[in-house]
């Protein structure tokens, strides 16, 4: 090799480690960079993390939430408005879809697939966005005058595991909270956003919103289902209620939500 093209060569290699140097140091610098919302440790003495505090609501670490910290307001706006909420959604969907598929069903129409429907099927973040992305007491009052309109958009994610899991065979039962006399707007809102069709829709006669009466509406409903011969292969949900308690199914699928928790 000539003393030119050894020189070229060292100039390529020193260029191109430069290079990789300044990538790498750029996207440590990313990395340190605290999300939009969050109290990084270097500015809070008690180093609260945002990113830290959903990972401990999801999992059910921590419980009896009042309230979102009012710190988190921004990141929980930017976490439900952006990509890593639908990409989150994504992975737990992907994951029921991936179990669906394993399951050889009886043919004989019992085979159930149970999915809730308020932040489960449909999403109610433009509520949310009004009153301080769940860092405000939860009005129960105001919601259920929300979901009056019948507005609430699909979760893309959901919709297509719920069209999945038709084309599959599952019969797909509706398990919610909601009361009886919401019955008509709920099915409007559900077949205008592409749910059009279901096995049952289970509603609550009456009663108190909480948490109790939910879990306890939720395993009844389920307990009522199997005495019927039904089989729950499947259930998801947003909330920890929709998934505890009595005959929760073969695998349960938890989807995300920071704004509230219901245990």
């Amino acid at each position: 090799m000539g003393a030119f093209s050894s020189i070229i060569l060292l100039v390529y290699v020193a260029a191109t480690l430069l290079s990789i140097s300044e990538g790498s140091e750029r996207i440590h610098s990313l990395i340190r960079q605290p999300v939009a919302g969050t109290v990084s440790a270097e500015s809070d003495p008690a180093g609260f993390s945002c990113l830290s505090w959903r990972f401990g609501v999801e999992t059910k670490n921590i419980r009896d939430l009042p309230t979102v910290p009012k710190v988190c307001q921004h990141y929980v706006a930017d976490y439900m408005l952006g990509d890593q909420f639908l990409q989150d959604s994504k992975v737990v969907t992907e994951e029921a879809f991936k179990y669906a598929k394993t399951v050889k069903l009886a043919g004989d129409g019992k085979d159930i697939w149970i999915l809730d429907v308020d932040d489960s099927l449909i999403t109610h973040v433009d509520f949310y966005a009004q009153n301080g992305f769940g860092t405000e007491i939860f009005d129960v009052t105001a919601l259920i005058n929300y979901l009056a309109q019948g507005i609430s958009p699909a979760l893309p994610e959901s919709l297509k595991l719920y069209r999945r899991l038709l084309r599959l065979g599952f019969k797909i039962v509706l398990l919610t909270g909601r009361m009886e006399p919401s019955r008509n707007l709920t099915e409007s809102n559900l077949k205008n956003v592409g749910y059009h069709s279901w096995e049952k829709l289970i509603l609550r006669e009456t009663g108190e919103w909480n948490d109790t009466t939910q879990r306890a509406h939720k395993s009844a409903e389920r307990r009522k289902l199997v005495e019927c011969g039904y089989r729950i292969i499947g259930n998801m949900g947003d909330q920890w209620c929709d998934l505890l308690g009595d005959y929760p199914g073969h695998r349960t699928f938890k989807l995300p939500n920071p704004v509230f928790y219901t245990e």
